[in-house]
């Protein structure tokens, strides 16, 4: 199709949803829950790294960055699956559109970056100890959460401004539950090549640069809780690291399936598992594998908990009084 016959398309049709009525409301339901949970879990997590000075340490540093970015996911992603089930539009503007793909992989990009970033926290933690606190300030911890975020948002700006000037002349049904960037791409009528091209290079680098440097932490790690002299001090050195371990399988493990090729059919269902996996679940099991099984963080919970209830007498104490 010749330039001038383009009708660039200004809104797209989200496909991804079921059509059979009772299945919607239960999806609606299940996704309300999850997002009332995952929300709640999340913001309870960096309120008490905010306020409980117990926490004010450099691993609860990272986890609350953490718990704010899943927050943040879910939040781009969740809220308009939700409008869309419950008002039956299922369309969304071409500026909206772009925009919700480039927080998807920007969150999802500084995602692979912080949790390199905690990796080598723990290596620092478990394998440097004296030199932990030096190495490990908290001006330097800042620094390196504010490095993967200016990471995060510059890997992910490129292949968005490709994407956004590329021509979309029709027809303009997406069939994802969200605006995914793969999906996105098969409506062009115009050369993706060099996008195709830009992206696979950043997203290999981003995913195999920061699995390397997890990979390599976590192996000093273990070769340095294998060689503790007691018992207690591996279950020690084993439990900090357990939690951060099992994130990081689910997230690479989920976008290392991505790369594998498969049929067209099998690669739209895989790509909506992955993605059902890295902004809904993922996000929702952060709460419970990092922190609320903690007991700093239990602690933490129960001295906030004491607080409020103690406020709340005394304000009950005062009304008293005063009628």
């Amino acid at each position: 199709m010749s330039p001038e016959n383009w009708t660039q398309v200004t809104s797209f049709v989200l496909l991804g949803f079921p059509s059979n009525h009772l299945l919607q409301f239960l999806v609606f339901l299940g996704l309300m829950a999850t997002y009332i949970v995952t929300a709640t879990g999340n913001l309870l997590i960096t309120v008490l790294s905010w306020t409980n000075r117990r926490l004010h340490t450099q691993m609860y540093f990272f986890l609350w960055n953490l718990s704010f970015l899943e927050l943040l996911l879910v939040t781009v992603v969740v809220p308009k699956m939700l409008v869309v089930i419950l008002t039956g539009n299922h369309t969304i503007s071409f500026v909206s559109c772009i925009i919700q793909s480039y927080l998807y992989f920007l969150l999802g990009t500084t995602d692979f970056f912080l949790l390199a970033v905690m990796s080598l926290d723990r290596y620092l933690a478990i394998c440097r100890p004296l030199h932990y606190e030096t190495l490990m300030s908290g001006h330097v911890c800042f620094q390196l959460v504010l490095a993967s975020w200016l990471a995060g948002f510059l890997w992910v700006l490129c292949p968005t401004v490709l994407m956004a000037s590329l021509p979309f002349c029709g027809p303009n049904g997406i069939d994802h539950f969200f605006c995914d960037s793969w999906p996105l791409l098969r409506l062009s009528c115009g050369d993706t090549h060099l996008l195709e091209q830009v992206a696979f290079v950043l997203s290999t680098s981003v995913l195999l640069g920061s699995l390397a440097l997890t990979s390599v932490s976590y192996a000093c790690i273990l070769v340095t809780v294998l060689g503790a002299p007691t018992a207690a001090g591996r279950r020690k050195a084993f439990s900090t690291c357990a939690s951060h371990l099992t994130v990081v399988i689910i997230v690479y493990g989920s976008s290392m399936f991505l790369y594998i090729r498969m049929s067209e059919a099998q690669s739209k269902l895989l790509n909506k598992g992955v993605a059902v996996l890295s902004c809904i679940i993922t996000p929702l099991l952060n709460p419970f594998i990092f922190t609320l099984r903690n007991d700093k963080v239990q602690q933490a919970l129960r001295d906030t908990l004491g607080w409020l209830r103690l406020t709340a007498v005394r304000k009950l104490r005062v009304t008293s009084q005063r009628k």
